[in-house]
């Protein structure tokens, strides 16, 4: 593969396959289709204690979409990863058009961690994260998780299970339930994502996915009694700890 256009990869997505490369420095991507995929409910992520007062704590601050490109640069900025310069270009392109959003964490004016993900229809495909201070990567996942849950989403791709990950509340499913979720998550299946594309508006018609009503939600809690603080929010919405 070379000269991965943006929208081969959307369409890619949509059928449920992604495109790695074997290194940094390595020329050429390859699509990939896991026999198992790991997931994350949107109501089964673990909300640990520790978590919780992190997210309520002001240790950090987060955005979103405010650098893509530094959140990209540091998900390829270890000794192992699959992210080439090509995927970059192809991922960053994306992101102009709308369809992909970055997570960051904040320690004062610094990037302590952050995630990067592709948003279609109803589904959000995670592809990367870092994290540069304990719990960093854990805020922007939280926060990921309670703005798909607000936005009206049903579906949070991990690609392939880690302890991380699973200490998070992930869970691995087989391809065949997998391909159900997305279709069901692209309002139709391929078809309807394919639509979708065409006119720029990726999701189902009776219910889109919004990722900006998180946004809209924090602004509202903060108008009212002297305002919520965002994490003690998140917390909320993510429900039960243990």
């Amino acid at each position: 593969m070379s000269h991965l256009d943006p929208r081969l990869l959307l369409q890619g997505y949509a059928t449920g396959i992604f495109p790695m490369a074997d290194s940094r420095d390595a020329h050429e991507l390859f699509w990939v289709e896991p026999r198992n995929r790991a997931i994350i409910p949107l109501d089964g992520f673990h909300l640990s204690r520790s978590l919780r007062r992190t997210l309520r704590s002001d240790r950090f601050s987060v955005t979103h979409d405010r650098d893509f490109a530094g959140v990209i640069a540091a998900c390829a900025d270890r000794e192992e990863t699959w992210i080439n310069a090509e995927l970059e270009q192809a991922m960053r392109a994306l992101h102009a058009s709308g369809h992909a959003h970055s997570i960051e964490v904040w320690a004062g004016e610094k990037l302590a961690g952050g995630l990067y993900g592709v948003k279609l229809g109803r589904a959000f495909f995670g592809e990367s994260m870092f994290s540069h201070r304990t719990d960093a990567s854990k805020v922007a996942l939280a926060w990921l998780v309670a703005r798909l849950k607000v936005g009206n989403f049903t579906l949070l791709d991990c690609q392939f299970m880690t302890e991380h990950l699973a200490s998070l509340g992930a869970i691995s499913i087989p391809r065949e339930s997998y391909v159900a979720f997305l279709s069901a998550a692209l309002g139709g299946g391929v078809d309807g994502a394919s639509t979708a594309l065409a006119d720029g508006a990726a999701g189902a018609a009776d219910s889109p996915a919004d990722f900006l009503a998180l946004d809209r939600l924090l602004e509202l809690a903060g108008a009212f009694g002297g305002g919520v603080p965002a994490g003690y929010v998140i917390a909320q919405l993510l429900g039960h700890t243990s």
